[in-house]
């Protein structure tokens, strides 16, 4: 540090820092400003305007209709049975992905990676395969004796729920499994020593250290879902109308634009909610 620094005033070095860091940020915020923010804005404009002004005639149409709280409940429901039912096979998963070693770690990190690689369309498609009436699984369930005749798999909600939470698995299992593999085993032999019963060190030691991954990967989870369209659509179609397929045929097959546009505005809010609590939460949990 040179003599002239050295006698800088401590809130000039501070002002001179976080100068720097905001012009290293500024063309980063200014791309996000334009490919993001700008076209949130133009999607709330377009949700206001109405063929005589400003109009919150599409709200009203969204949030009054008994049709379209049951597409908004849908799309709930979809996100928070995916989420709980990956959730609750992540978190072994995840366990025994941090506590594999050599190539059966990597063998298993491919088959975590190699469907990501894939597009979400080729694996609906391919549950759609499995699951119809001479599919995979109805000739397994036959041949078994298990049932006598196929039975209707596809375009039902089990069949939504089962292709959801395969496609969006991995997006739960690798936040948990990064803060897993962080994790220090001694602090469970410590609890045992101490004379904790199995279930009490997990619920008081492992489990709240692992809590960020379980956010981190609850938020990414219930946000990919809430918002899927190619899933619900090729798994279950017009069975289950969700506010993603509701904005397709507002836009495509409607020429609605408002109406689109304001359920992708509460598309939008749902996210955000989601992730604002799971920001909190996060917080909370790293400052304790």
């Amino acid at each position: 540090m040179t003599h002239a620094a050295a006698q800088a005033p401590a809130g000039k070095i501070v002002d001179r820092d976080r100068s720097a860091a905001l012009a290293f940020l500024a063309p980063s915020l200014l791309f996000l400003l334009v490919a993001f923010v700008t076209p949130l804005i133009l999607l709330l404009g377009v949700s206001l305007a109405g063929p005589s002004g400003l109009s919150l005639d599409a709200y009203g149409k969204l949030l009054g209709t008994g049709y379209y709280l049951t597409v908004i409940w849908n799309s709930l429901r979809l996100a928070l049975l995916t989420t709980i039912f990956a959730l609750a096979i992540a978190y072994p998963a995840a366990f025994a992905l941090a506590r594999a070693r050599g190539m059966v770690r990597t063998a298993l990190l491919t088959c975590l990676f190699l469907p990501l690689a894939a597009s979400v369309i080729v694996k609906a498609f391919a549950w759609t395969i499995l699951l119809r009436s001479d599919g995979i699984v109805n000739r397994i369930l036959v041949g078994l004796g298990l049932i006598e005749a196929p039975i209707r798999m596809i375009f039902t909600e089990t069949a939504l729920i089962v292709g959801s939470v395969n496609i969006f698995l991995p997006f739960m299992i690798l936040p948990i499994y990064a803060v897993v593999t962080q994790l220090d085993r001694r602090l469970s032999e410590a609890a045992a020593t101490l004379g904790a019963p199995p279930i009490a060190a997990f619920l008081k030691v492992t489990l709240p250290l692992t809590l960020p991954g379980i956010i981190a990967g609850v938020a990414l989870v219930f946000s990919l879902s809430v918002s899927a369209y190619v899933v619900p659509t090729l798994l279950i179609g017009e069975r289950y109308p969700t506010l993603a397929s509701t904005i397709a045929k507002a836009y495509l097959l409607a020429r609605d634009p408002q109406f689109g546009a304001a359920a992708g505005v509460a598309l939008l809010v749902i996210a955000l909610i989601v992730v604002t609590l799971s920001a909190r939460l996060a917080g909370r949990e790293n400052s304790r």
